[in-house]
């Protein structure tokens, strides 16, 4: 993997331990774009929700909130970010339950800090590109299907989201998403009126931003994107 993908990456790391956090930190912390500490569970679903990561790293047992506790609520969240345990070799008889959560990987404590870099590497490909940019300051990840603004998660139904992925999915080329398209897309064989369309895209709008879906008159719409190396457009 380049290093240019990995200066890309946001990383959140949940540990207790101060001195592992800060060897971890100077270790590879310089790696990435940022390499965010959190000291619980609690704090580290406060930083998720503040800063989207791409990847977290997080021990097990801490104060306040657990490391699969707040993988749990995570997960609700973003079903498809990279999660990676850190635990202590006595703390290896929660491996089913850190599986069953989605948990990519598990390092038993002491480990090589480059270990775990080789690892991220190895995942980096998959997840490095997928949050593309878009007017106002919102951006959309293509693997979770979710919405941020200023990185912050913005909910949406799931038909909003999937209205979302029709525009990017179809904006290359500078084309217009049209009312048959998206009744088809969402609404699949449901009979859905023009105007319960429009409201639904009103109530979206009115949700995020008037300049985030522009509507093309008389033709459908298109998401506003900022430049991004994946599409053509702005």
């Amino acid at each position: 993997m380049t290093n240019k993908i990995l200066k890309g990456l946001k990383v959140l790391l949940v540990e207790d331990e101060d001195k592992l956090a800060s060897l971890l930190k100077n270790a590879i912390g310089d790696s990435f774009y940022s390499f965010t500490l959190a000291k619980d569970g609690e704090e580290g679903l406060k930083k998720f929700l503040s800063l989207s990561p791409d990847i977290i790293i997080t021990d097990i047992m801490m104060p306040r909130r657990t490391g699969l506790e707040m993988a749990r609520e995570i997960r609700k969240i973003d079903e498809n970010i990279p999660i990676i345990i850190l635990s202590a070799f006595s703390e290896s008889d929660k491996f089913l339950d850190a599986i069953d959560i989605g948990v990519v990987k598990y390092f038993i404590k002491p480990f090589d800090p480059d270990e775990l870099l080789d690892y991220i590497q190895s995942v980096g490909k998959k997840i490095g590109s997928r949050l593309i940019q878009l007017s106002d300051n919102y951006s959309f990840n293509l693997t979770t299907k979710n919405l941020y603004k200023n990185s912050r998660y913005v909910s949406l139904s799931k038909n909003e989201s999937k209205f979302m992925q029709l525009l990017l999915e179809n904006c290359e080329d500078d084309n217009i998403v049209d009312e048959e398209m998206i009744k088809k897309s969402i609404w699949e064989n449901e009979k859905v009126s023009s105007e319960r369309l429009r409201t639904f895209i009103r109530r979206l709008r009115a949700k995020t931003s008037k300049d985030l879906i522009l509507n093309i008159k008389g033709h459908g719409y298109q998401i506003n994107l900022l430049l991004h190396p994946r599409f053509k457009r702005l």
